[in-house]
């Protein structure tokens, strides 16, 4: 018990970097995921192209190549310095993640009903103002659990910016664990009942985003 408790508080100087890196990539994400899914959408064949061929690129390759990637390939292979490793971790994370999400984007508008569509039509509306307006605040509620799901697995993948040297719970882990190999197991259970706690709130948040997902959602 001695040792479990002179180990939490080191993992917990890691706490803020792993919040940090989990609130940038959400953000950044559903922003990507919106805009590629909308793009995948639209009748511009060169956008649809684009965006199609990066949602490829990011979903067929692997999150921790991609990370690399941008930390330590760019600056040799092209001269370009992100400037900061928080930085690399949270642009690789919304990458990747941003392309997985918005093939959710995209089903969801086409699963609002036709019908809406043509009431907008029906009204006078532009195409932007029916986006807007009628089809978007559907699509929205039907993305929410999916979402909710996928913050949960950003959360889990914020662990890999230890990679890079970000100073995270598993970073500090790790750094305890290699001067302490006797305590290998008691170091990773309590990193996984770490990330387990931090987990709960989401957990109760995807729950609360399901229920209100089935409320409001018109059909044929």
């Amino acid at each position: 018990m001695d040792t479990l408790t002179e180990i939490f508080p080191i993992l917990l100087k890691g706490l803020r970097i792993t919040i940090l890196v989990l609130i940038g990539s959400a953000f950044f994400s559903y922003i990507i995921a919106f805009i590629s899914g909308l793009g995948r959408l639209s009748k511009n064949i060169f956008i649809r192209k684009f965006v199609g061929f990066y949602i490829e690129v990011f979903r067929g390759t692997s999150l921790i190549v991609q990370l690399f990637w941008l930390y330590y390939a760019l600056p040799i292979l092209f001269n370009f310095d992100i400037g900061s490793d928080i930085w690399a971790g949270i642009i690789a994370i919304s990458l990747n993640y941003g392309a997985y999400m918005s093939e959710i984007v995209r089903g969801s508008i086409l699963a609002v009903s036709k019908g809406q569509t043509e009431a907008g039509i029906a009204l006078n509306m532009t195409g932007f103002q029916r986006m807007r307006l009628i089809i978007l605040p559907q699509a929205t509620r039907m993305m929410l659990p999916e979402f909710g799901n996928y913050l949960i697995q950003m959360l889990k993948a914020t662990s890999l910016v230890s990679l890079i040297g970000l100073s995270d719970m598993l970073y500090y882990g790790n750094l305890y664990r290699s001067t302490h190999l006797a305590e290998s197991s008691n170091v990773y259970l309590l990193i996984l009942i770490a990330y387990f706690i931090l987990a709960l709130p989401l957990i109760w948040l995807v729950r609360k985003m399901e229920g209100f997902s089935k409320k409001g959602v018109a059909s044929e």
